[in-house]
């Protein structure tokens, strides 16, 4: 079973060229349903995997205190695999076809005011080159609303300052263009000229635009903790992630009129349910802005 699922990942990476994230997520859960495959269902081999099987799996999830969240993931990972092993032919026959993942209630994402992400965006201190770099990446991040895992992927070839917008590499390494605004564009060029160099080391030549104390391209990882620094820093109460920007970039736009189908663009969305979400996140908003504005609220 185990080198049926090596295939699999090795197609999701080579050939779909999935994000990294999911396909260690794919990886997580397949290794899960294979290991009770064998050890609960005693099955020797997945042409052997019945309907019956992948529900008995879903319900021993559940009754280990998994969400709806995550037996959903689950369902999507299995099923993608069972996709893939018959339409390779190693089976016959797919025992996922019919089932369906639980519904689950979509929680609305977490964002900051205007005053919050300002009070954010001021706490890099342009004292020296982290300030300098931490300054750009929060500002660019907030102007244009790109993934973190984007972010980090930038080389220096795909921002350009002079016409004001950067190029970004989404999710199935699909390119999109996003304008940048002054603020960003400012605090990149201070970077470039001031802060950039002493990052750079003399043993390894790195095109990434953001690098890390060892002149290396920045980590996900450096760049999280870079943030929970800084949210101390602000005195910002929020539990902020790495996408929190992200998200108050989208609902800030649409807060003030922007399309939707433009903000879908913006943030890379294959679907434009996707992005509607921010608009469940405005609503509070609209309903502030009828009260004092209407003659009859």
């Amino acid at each position: 079973m185990e080198n049926h699922l090596t295939d699999f990942i090795r197609y999701a990476a080579m050939e779909k060229e999935m994000a990294n994230n999911t396909i260690l997520s794919y990886e997580r859960d397949l290794k899960s349903y294979i290991r009770y495959l064998k050890k609960v269902e005693l099955l020797d081999s997945l042409d052997e995997v019945r309907r019956i099987h992948i529900i008995h799996f879903l319900n021993f999830l559940k009754d280990e205190g998994k969400s709806a969240k995550t037996l959903a993931r689950h369902v999507a990972s299995v099923r993608a695999f069972h996709q893939f092993l018959l339409r390779e032919k190693v089976l016959d026959h797919d025992p996922s076809v019919q089932i369906e993942p639980p519904k689950t209630e979509r929680s609305l994402p977490k964002v900051l005011s205007l005053k919050e992400v300002e009070t954010l965006l001021d706490a890099p201190k342009p004292n020296d080159h982290y300030g300098l770099r931490d300054k750009a990446m929060l500002e660019l991040l907030y102007a244009t609303g790109m993934r973190v895992s984007e972010l980090i992927r930038l080389d220096i070839g795909d921002v350009h300052l002079t016409m004001g917008f950067v190029r970004v590499f989404g999710k199935g390494n699909k390119e999109r263009i996003i304008p940048m605004g002054k603020k960003s564009v400012d605090a990149l060029t201070c970077y470039l000229e001031q802060g950039r160099s002493q990052f750079i080391s003399a043993k390894h030549q790195e095109y990434a635009l953001f690098l890390n104390h060892l002149g290396h391209r920045l980590t996900r990882q450096g760049f999280w903790k870079i943030l929970k620094k800084l949210t101390r820093e602000a005195g910002i109460e929020k539990e902020l992630t790495p996408h929190t920007l992200r998200h108050s970039f989208a609902a800030h736009l649409l807060e003030n009129g922007a399309d939707l189908k433009a903000v879908q663009e913006m943030l890379g969305h294959a679907d434009i349910s996707t992005t509607e979400i921010y608009t469940h996140v405005t609503k509070p908003k609209l309903k502030d802005v009828y009260r004092n504005f209407h003659p009859r609220a």
